[in-house]
């Protein structure tokens, strides 16, 4: 073979490999359309937050046995009303006229696609108010093997959605919008204003859930999304765009004890890069209680606000002003049920006694919670058992509405909080006293300056 031949093969095979590496290994161009930002620089904005909605369709049980077991081995979720509380907080949106609504993941309660569907067709309404809605998937949405319908004493396993299906039916919520997708996961990007872009970070982590017999819980933000968020970051900056995150698991640690499978795996080299980014406020949602921690380096601070869940006492959602110039004011509201009910003349105890029912809900489930997990531990007396969990119960009602203040220190002339802090350590105590300790003695609200360059 003469030298010219080999020296062709050569270079042919150079640039064979380079194209199949280039293929299989090089970043593709990052992709983005042009912003139809549908709010103009300098206005006010008005987001409301509800996480966690968990919406199950009533198609999906009846209120035999088995529902009734299910409701109330529960968290404290109000699942037999969530039609309700969905449809009251509507009227309070037309009422109030927000401009964004954003929902952080759990839009249903197992990934029923009865209960996607009916939820997809309530966000619609909301729309038609003239509100922007932007969703996000959670660790309940997709291929979720706990999906069940309950009817009587059977329990009938049945199939979640997928994530294509997921996308499919949330594509008028934040998908046909999106200013750019990323390829690694359902994570986009948004620009509902010129002002604040959306960064909507898919964190739940459902590839496996097909070959699971419960849902991964846990959640992270993919490695191969990094380059995205820079560049979603640099593309605002561009646009002289504040950029909010959005993520359904935790970016901080909200408890010193409750935090596995609540925030993100991969923690540090989030908050790393999105200070990197000069995000300065995340919106989470999934562990349900109403938290604020903030986390700082280098002069700066970025924010986890963690807004509690919809369904659960005291149901409330978070509402976030932006003020040009400013910053961001955030602050809780309790959706007012009694006042669609009386709107609707239905008659209803529970409902027509809403907050006074929601809170004794939640508060028997914690206490029928802890009662069971103190049994079986097999270390204290019934009559012990019973003022811990009354303790644990009353110091929830607080903790998960967002108080660490003197109404939570109620609770340690009691003879339940006596009984522990005299006792060994263990899980029931450690997450007692972890409620003592926190940054903000109200995590209903605080005021975020807008970075100064």
């Amino acid at each position: 073979m003469s030298y010219k031949k080999i020296v062709f093969i050569f270079i042919i095979g150079i640039i064979l490999l380079g194209i199949i590496g280039c293929n299989s290994g090089c970043n593709k161009k990052f992709a983005f359309s042009k912003a139809n930002c549908k709010i103009k620089s300098g206005e006010e904005i008005t987001f409301f937050i509800a996480s966690d909605p968990h919406h199950l369709s009533k198609k999906t049980y009846d209120h035999g046995s088995t529902f009734q077991w299910f409701l109330n081995s529960g968290d404290g979720k109000l699942l037999h009303y969530t039609d309700e509380i969905l449809d009251a907080f509507t009227m309070e949106i037309e009422e109030r006229k927000p401009d964004i609504l954003i929902i952080p993941g759990d839009l249903t309660c197992n990934g029923e696609k009865e209960s996607h569907l009916e939820m997809a067709e309530k966000l619609t309404n909301i729309q038609e108010l003239g509100v922007q809605v932007f969703v996000m998937p959670g660790n309940h949405d997709i291929k979720n093997p706990w999906a069940r319908y309950y009817f009587g004493d059977e329990m009938i396993k049945i199939d979640s959605i997928t994530k294509e299906e997921f996308e499919e039916i949330y594509r008028p919520f934040g998908y046909n919008d999106a200013v750019s997708r990323d390829k690694n996961s359902l994570s986009y990007l948004a620009a509902p204003s010129k002002d604040v872009w959306l960064l909507m970070l898919d964190t739940s982590k459902y590839r496996r859930n097909h070959v699971r017999t419960a849902p991964e819980m846990g959640g992270e933000v993919p490695t191969k999304t990094f380059n995205w968020i820079k560049e979603c970051a640099d593309l605002a900056k561009e646009n002289d765009a504040q950029i909010i995150a959005v993520m359904h698991h935790s970016l901080l640690d909200h408890n010193e004890v409750i935090n596995e499978n609540f925030t993100i795996e991969n923690s540090q080299e989030v908050v790393d890069l999105l200070l990197s980014c000069d995000i300065q406020i995340v919106l989470t949602g999934h562990i349900h209680v109403q938290d604020i921690k903030y986390y700082e380096k280098n002069n700066k601070r970025i924010y986890d606000i963690a807004t509690s869940c919809i369904m659960v006492y005291p149901n409330q959602y978070g509402v976030l002003r932006f003020i040009p110039d400013k910053g961001f004011d955030y602050f809780t509201r309790k959706v007012d049920v009694y006042a669609w009910v009386w709107e609707k003349n239905m008659d209803d105890k529970n409902l027509n006694n809403f907050r006074k029912y929601s809170k004794e809900f939640f508060r028997k489930t914690t206490y029928n919670k802890y009662y069971d997990s103190l049994l079986e531990i097999s270390k204290f007396s019934d009559e012990e058992m019973k003022a811990i969990s009354n303790t644990v119960a009353e110091l929830n009602l607080k903790f998960f509405a967002g108080y660490r203040n003197r109404l939570i220190h109620e609770a340690l002339d009691t003879e339940g909080f006596v009984i522990l802090q005299n006792s060994a350590p263990f899980s029931i105590r450690n997450y007692v006293m972890s409620m003592f300790d926190d940054q903000k003695t109200d995590n209903n609200k605080v005021f975020i300056p807008l970075k100064v360059d």
